[in-house]
């Protein structure tokens, strides 16, 4: 079903430019949704499972005269921590963002410094320990993350860090979350994912997995080689293949028929090159949404690791801090179903004058810790670039 028969679609000529924090805003390649106010919130925990709790909260707000019920947010890494979702009040839809057209909005504030937490010492010293545990076989892949705190001189404007994500790269999947705060301190969730997670539309799925990863360069021909050598790297493929066996192998059940291209292609992003691989659908069942789906791909390979459950335990021991809703999923869902839910990487968590940025990098057999560490600075060049920082140690 097209947003169209979902939902009601509002053509307003920019919801970039009428975001504010507070709302929930979503963009893909081929449309963008704002969402004001609150009809309800859906529990963060319960007898229920998240899926139960989401339907329940979508009947409800039907049943109480919401002609075109939604739900929006976001959902953690580890299925114990709090997912923040909800059903707005309104929703509004119109086309895509327009792609960069004007110089990138100057942030407020300058510049004062890094957080305690950034040692890129402390990556590379994860990056062995996980090494080490690759060659005893109990891990084939694991996904290494590590965060950097930047304080600037004033508030942080999110509406403008917001609108450089996304008109920078207008093919990503922007997003912007409104976060409880205990202290009442305002704290938003935005980024700009290049990884779809799944979609529904009807009985049709897309899912887009990403894993193998090399940063661009400003000249054409060195980036040109950059891609070829990724489509060429044998440890890049081998850690793609792991992510497409694992999504594959999980989707099956749910599929009368399943595409899966016989090897990945280069996608690309402002700041990277990624091996990608785009799997198309029919589901066999009409009844499942595309959050029922979501959850049982989340956590994919390309952010936690195989097998999961080894992986995530030492995610847990190696990594120094909590990931909350980094390498979770963010997006929206129907009450017909159909939905889109994002990866959430390219990310970071704003807070009056602060950001922690997030990124990661897969480790397999062969995995260069030096490497790894790049590849992860790489990464954090979308959001510097959005506040207007152009080096990250």
């Amino acid at each position: 079903m097209s947003p169209n028969d979902a939902l009601t679609m509002s053509r307003m000529p920019d919801l970039l430019g009428d975001y504010e924090p507070g709302t929930f805003f979503f963009s893909s390649p081929t449309r963008t949704l704002l969402a004001r106010g609150v009809d309800r919130e859906v529990p963060a925990s319960g007898t229920t499972s998240l899926r139960g709790r989401v339907a329940s909260a979508l009947r409800d707000a039907r049943d109480s005269g919401h002609p075109n019920p939604v739900v929006v947010g976001a959902i953690p890494f580890r299925d114990d921590r709090p997912a923040r979702l909800l059903v707005p009040a309104a929703v509004c839809w119109t086309s895509p963002p327009a792609g960069l057209s004007a110089a990138p909005e100057r942030i407020a504030g300058t510049f004062t410094g890094f957080g305690p937490i950034s040692d890129p010492g402390d990556y590379v010293r994860g990056v062995e320990k996980a090494l080490a545990k690759l060659t005893t076989g109990e891990l084939q892949k694991i996904v290494l993350a590590r965060t950097l705190d930047i304080t600037m001189g004033a508030p942080v404007d999110v509406g403008r860090v917001l609108r450089n994500l996304v008109r920078r790269d207008p093919q990503a999947y922007g997003y912007a979350v409104d976060l409880p705060s205990g202290d009442g301190t305002a704290r938003t969730l935005l980024g700009a994912s290049p990884e779809l997670l799944v979609s529904r539309s009807g009985r049709r799925i897309t899912t887009n997995p990403l894993a193998g990863s090399a940063p661009r360069h400003p000249d054409p021909v060195v980036d040109r080689e950059r891609a070829r050598a990724l489509l060429a790297s044998d440890k890049d493929l081998r850690e793609h293949a792991l992510v497409i066996e694992s999504i594959v192998e999980a989707l099956r059940p749910y599929c009368s028929r399943l595409s899966v291209p016989a090897g990945p292609s280069p996608l690309s992003t402002a700041s990277m090159w990624h091996l990608s691989t785009r799997i198309t659908g029919v589901l066999d069942d009409p009844a499942v949404t595309s959050l029922e789906l979501a959850t049982v791909l989340h956590p994919t390979p390309a952010v936690c690791g195989t097998p999961a459950g080894a992986a995530r335990r030492a995610i847990e021991e190696i990594e120094s801090f909590d990931r909350g809703l980094y390498a979770g999923l963010v997006g929206w869902g129907d009450a017909t179903g159909d939905g889109e839910w994002v990866v959430t990487i390219r990310c970071a968590e704003i807070a009056d004058q602060t950001l922690r940025l997030f990124a990661g990098a897969g480790i397999v057999a062969g995995s260069v810790p030096e490497t790894e560490l790049a590849e992860t600075t790489a990464k954090f060049q979308t959001m510097l670039r959005a506040v207007g920082l152009d080096q990250v140690r």
